[in-house]
């Protein structure tokens, strides 16, 4: 039977998302797997996992979502917990996984489930760490996640911001005729209405968006994961993009170790060559 998902495309820049998540995932679990004085339990989280399987837009072949390349990386991790919003993707992500004891699926509001459950079970002095994957949809993710996975010191977190999706509906050279909701959504993922003076300036004739206004958000956002998250180490993002060449969200990484930083820079430097 051909599961919904198999109709959903996706485009060639969500494999190149997958394939730089998995080399950093594959290298997380190397170095995690092989602490022994003390030994960690690790965990990885897939806050937007989906239905475990997808299209590319020229081709009706399935190919594998980030859930279940996730759960080939050997050594394999401790706990996987994939949580999604929509029902008949996390029941169809069951039927994939089956019975695997080591996973956990959530259907759900990852905006509350990681804050108030999940997070909550990663305490860095009980020697426990995760890889967290923030992958939203659109621009509606919470700030308050981003910030909690900082404070716990102990989460290393991706994160997609939809630059797209920002400059489409909020960042307009004039801003006056912006709708007050998608305000609000860029306002919740970036914690605050701060991204108002990283984008716009005033001049004769009001407020104007701009020149390199990709740039300055995505250079603020950087700094936001650092000063106001907490995160001590951020690589610089890679752009994910349309086969036309247009942004269509940054790729972020974030961690509280220099050796993180530098595994994934150098990935993301790997990609940025392609």
């Amino acid at each position: 039977m051909e599961h919904k998902e198999l109709s959903e495309k996706i485009g060639p820049w969500s494999i190149i998302k997958q394939d730089i998540i998995r080399d950093y995932a594959k290298a997380y679990s190397v170095i995690m797997n092989n602490q022994t004085d003390p030994s960690f339990d690790y965990y990885y989280i897939d806050a937007f996992a989906g239905a475990g399987v997808g299209k590319l837009a020229d081709s009706s072949k399935p190919v594998k979502g980030s859930p279940l390349r996730a759960l080939e990386i050997s050594p394999p991790f401790k706990r996987y917990y994939f949580i999604d919003l929509d029902s008949d993707k996390t029941n169809q992500l069951k039927q994939f996984v089956r019975n695997r004891a080591d996973v956990e699926i959530r259907k759900g509001d990852c905006n509350l489930i990681l804050v108030e459950d999940i997070f909550p079970r990663i305490k860095w002095q009980e020697y426990k760490r995760a890889l967290c994957l923030l992958d939203p949809y659109n621009i509606d993710l919470d700030w308050q996640v981003i910030q909690a996975a900082g404070r716990a010191k102990s989460i290393d977190i991706f994160i997609n911001f939809q630059i797209m999706d920002a400059n489409r509906n909020v960042l307009w050279r004039h801003p006056a005729g912006v709708n007050a909701k998608h305000k609000a959504r860029l306002n919740r993922i970036w914690g605050d209405n701060s991204w108002e003076v990283e984008a716009y300036e005033k001049d004769l004739f009001g407020y104007q968006f701009k020149l390199g206004g990709n740039e300055r958000i995505c250079k603020a956002f950087k700094r936001r994961l650092k000063e106001v998250a907490g995160f001590q180490y951020v690589a610089e993002p890679i752009a994910m993009k349309t086969t036309t060449n247009s942004p269509i969200y940054y790729l972020y990484f974030a961690s509280q170790k220099p050796v993180a930083k530098e595994i994934v820079s150098q990935i993301f430097d790997k990609y940025r060559q392609m």
